[in-house]
């Protein structure tokens, strides 16, 4: 089909769901139909997914602005009037996106090449669909606060502080990339469904999805992977870098484990500040 590359068919063949894949692999576009430009317009948030092309480090970072500073510039290109963390580094270089609104717990990616713009920047669309709303937390209202983020924090390990955010987090969101692109995926679960293991690891349990393995087949076939965790009232931000594997159970479940490299915790990074969530009824309990 031209959909997935050979990481990705690895990990369909070992799950058993080729079939499945292929007939979900169908709504993968080209193209940003008016309803999902519609839907960009919307959204104050953007997830961007890279690799820094000076380090070969995988990112995942957050862009905010007022409803309009993304759009549809025409079907095969998105417009984001703000300045992307790798700026003009990324000129040309395959990125990944993902829109997510909690309050209709809708969520779009759009994977293409990035070209920087006076205004911010672009993406030229290579692949353009949406997933189901399982695994997202509704959000039924934000707000956007005035709030001067903090200084970022670097770091190499996990402290008690870093620990605690992390398992508290219903939500992160993965970067992954592969030898043609980058994809921003989206990870939910209760609190408690990302555990860290050691100050330089955490594990999350991958959870049933929509069966075309794009983050996971990015991993098999390069380790590099950046995770994001927000805090969806006081906009902080830890950003993680480093590898992760993919190990599988006897029983079909599969875990995943991420090695850090490096984090950046920013307080107050973000200005908006979301309500309470109201948890995902597909939500397995994490201590199952």
């Amino acid at each position: 089909m031209g959909v997935y590359h050979a990481g990705s068919r690895a990990v369909q063949d070992r799950a058993g769901v080729r079939d499945r894949a292929d007939h979900v692999g169908r709504s993968l576009g080209q193209t940003i139909k008016p309803v999902a430009a519609a839907f960009l317009e919307q959204q104050p948030l953007l997830i961007v997914a890279a690799a820094d092309p000076g380090t070969g480090r995988v990112w995942a970072s957050a862009l905010t602005g007022a409803p309009g500073f993304m759009r549809a510039a025409d079907p095969r290109r998105m417009s984001v009037h703000t300045a992307d963390p790798l700026g003009a580094r990324l000129r040309g270089r395959p990125v990944g996106t993902l829109a997510l609104d909690p309050r209709t717990r809708r969520r779009m990616r759009l994977n293409g090449r990035l070209h920087p713009t006076p205004e911010g920047f672009t993406v030229d669309a290579d692949q353009v669909f949406s997933n189901c709303p399982k695994y997202i937390q509704r959000r039924e209202t934000y707000e956007t606060v005035d709030r001067a983020p903090g200084t970022p924090r670097r770091l190499t390990r996990f402290g008690t502080e870093e620990a605690d955010f992390i398992g508290a987090a219903d939500t992160f969101f993965l970067a992954t990339v592969h030898s043609a692109g980058a994809d921003a995926g989206h990870r939910g679960g209760n609190p408690g469904f990302v555990r860290v293991t050691s100050p330089h690891e955490l594990t999350w349990p991958d959870y049933a999805g929509n069966a075309m393995f794009l983050s996971l087949g990015n991993l098999h076939a390069d380790p590099r992977a950046g995770l994001l965790f927000l805090d969806w009232e006081t906009g902080t931000t830890l950003q993680l870098t480093g590898e992760a594997r993919t190990g599988f159970g006897p029983d079909g479940t599969r875990t995943v484990r991420f090695i850090l490299a490096e984090a950046r915790w920013t307080p107050a990074a973000l200005p908006l500040r979301w309500s309470a969530p109201e948890y995902s009824p597909a939500n397995p309990d994490p201590a199952r």
